[in-house]
């Protein structure tokens, strides 16, 4: 159990005297021991602070995965300030907002988004400095290691995390020394997390899936492996390469690896858990990823501003056919986390499978949004419950069934559907590539399902056909009444579907409760 007044620093500090040759991070060909990653961590340091940059100040990361932002946030934390990673995937305006929502001093650009930053320099006003990746050894070979910490204590952030903003411009949850090593000592807790395990980091470090996951590992003092982009076949090839023990994979990602020639003839007797989650997983992606790696799935449910993980439905669920049904939940919390329904008007606690709003409590919490006092206040009560945003309900067992975001709830004719139970059905259908159900107008039920449907490579969807696959699985006030076929969903830079998007055209002129 790590110490609760620890902090970021002093783990990585005790790592590097107690086991300095041990390797701590491999990235391609480049091999970091713990000593080594520790006197890098501290020559960044000094020259982040000969830069002027201090205690409360932001430097902000645009790249793909790489060492250099995992040391950057590391650096930060020894120095008091604080590392925004920027998600790459944003357009040349979203990038620019978030770099300077963040007041960021200093910005690191690796090659690929060197041309956008030119373009955007100009614009960058809190910018002092662009650094290239190109340009960071030399930045760090250029002073000694620093040897005096900042004093942290655990609400004192050093990473400030973007959320992905499909209502809205990205919120910067403030991720502190104390939440984030709290949720990396309830994660280890529950998945068996040792520092003699190998962790693969996968997922892109802007998301909490892939940088609070390197602090897991890091925390426990595991060895990162870590991929600049999350390519299906080389991160099979990585498992059996390097050893990889634990791991987190989003769903899509899996479809595409269940799919990878000679997949099922690959090692994967290392890995012991294969976390997902981040989106829904189709049943069918699901049976066929167990097919593939066996009962190692941990299902997660999250929220950045929750550092990653509160909730896992572990191997045992996912193969006992005698609990089937709990394939699509969320599993039960972790341990150090509560979770409520509580009605989203009042906040009144609702009871067993009453749907309402997920509420989290847990000492893994973010300290609250970067500028925004009216947003933090909105969401994280006065006692310390986090309002998700996410509606669900509880099991009679206590395991967690997370529906929809409480905005795209459909109220239909007084009955609440959930286009989440909706899309898991349509998504059985062969037909089916994508969908998304959104509620549209209607004059006698005030609003209805609608499909919107994505065909599978190759297929054609027959809407006839696919209603009457719906009406078998679904009582008829959740069953969509019309089809719409498309070409592509809408996504968001993280790839959440923008429901609010396929909505608006129905909705002009008109008002909806739930959005």
């Amino acid at each position: 159990m790590i110490d609760p007044t620890a902090t970021v620093s002093s783990l990585l500090r005790t790592h590097a005297a107690g086991r300095p040759d041990d390797e701590a991070l491999r990235f391609g060909e480049v091999r970091r021991t713990w000593a080594e990653l520790d006197e890098r961590v501290r020559r960044l340091a000094a020259a982040l602070r000969a830069a002027g940059i201090g205690p409360g100040d932001r430097v902000a990361v645009l790249d793909l995965n790489h060492p250099s932002c995992l040391e950057l946030s590391l650096a930060c934390a020894w120095i008091g300030a604080a590392n925004a990673v920027v998600n790459f995937r944003l357009a040349p305006p979203e990038i620019r907002y978030v770099v300077e929502d963040s007041r960021a001093r200093l910005l690191l650009v690796g090659p690929e988004f060197a041309g956008a930053v030119d373009a955007l320099r100009d614009s960058l006003t809190t910018v002092e400095r662009v650094l290239s990746t190109d340009g960071y050894e030399g930045f760090l070979a250029a002073h000694e290691p620093d040897t005096h910490p900042y004093d942290a204590g655990p609400d004192d952030c050093f990473v400030q995390l973007y959320t992905s903003g499909t209502t809205g411009f990205p919120k910067g949850a403030m991720l502190t020394h104390g939440a984030m090593l709290a949720h990396a000592a309830h994660v280890a807790a529950d998945f068996g997390l040792t520092p003699t395990d190998v962790v693969q980091v996968a997922m892109p470090l802007f998301h909490v899936g892939g940088t609070s996951y390197a602090f897991l590992a890091l925390a426990q003092g595991a060895r990162i492996v870590m991929a600049r982009t999350p390519d299906p076949a080389a991160l099979l090839d990585m498992v059996a390469a390097e050893g990889i023990t634990h791991t987190f994979w989003v769903p899509a990602l899996m479809g595409a690896m269940t799919q990878v020639p000679g997949a099922a003839e690959r090692d994967f007797s290392s890995l012991r858990a294969i976390s997902y989650g981040a989106s829904p997983m189709p049943l069918p992606v699901l049976r066929a990823s167990l097919a593939l790696f066996g009962p190692k799935l941990h299902q997660v449910y999250g929220m950045t501003e929750a550092c990653g993980v509160v909730s896992s439905l572990g191997p045992e669920d996912h193969a006992d056919p005698a609990v089937a049904h709990r394939l699509v939940s969320a599993g039960t919390p972790l341990s150090g986390v509560e979770i409520e329904i509580r009605d989203p008007a009042t906040g009144e606690q609702l009871g067993t499978g009453e749907p309402g709003e997920v509420w989290v409590r847990t000492d893994q919490l973010m300290s609250g949004y970067w500028g925004r006092p009216e947003a933090t206040e909105a969401t994280i009560t006065p006692d310390g419950w986090l309002r998700s945003g996410d509606g669900g309900h509880l099991d009679a067992d206590g395991y967690l069934y997370v529906t929809d975001r409480i905005k795209d709830m459909i109220v239909s004719g007084g009955e609440n559907v959930y286009p989440a139970e909706i899309e898991r059905v349509l998504a059985e259908h062969p037909s089916v590539g994508d969908v998304a159900v959104i509620g549209v107008p209607d004059d006698r039920w005030g609003e209805v399902p609608k499909a919107c449907v994505v065909p599978a490579p190759g297929a054609t969807v027959d809407p006839d056909e696919l209603l009457a696959h719906a009406r078998a699985h679904l009582a008829s006030f959740k069953c969509p009444k019309t089809v719409d076929i498309l070409p592509e969903l809408p996504r968001n830079p993280t790839g959440k579907i923008l429901k609010k998007d396929l909505r608006a055209p129905f909705w002009a002129g008109r008002e909806r409760s739930t959005v």
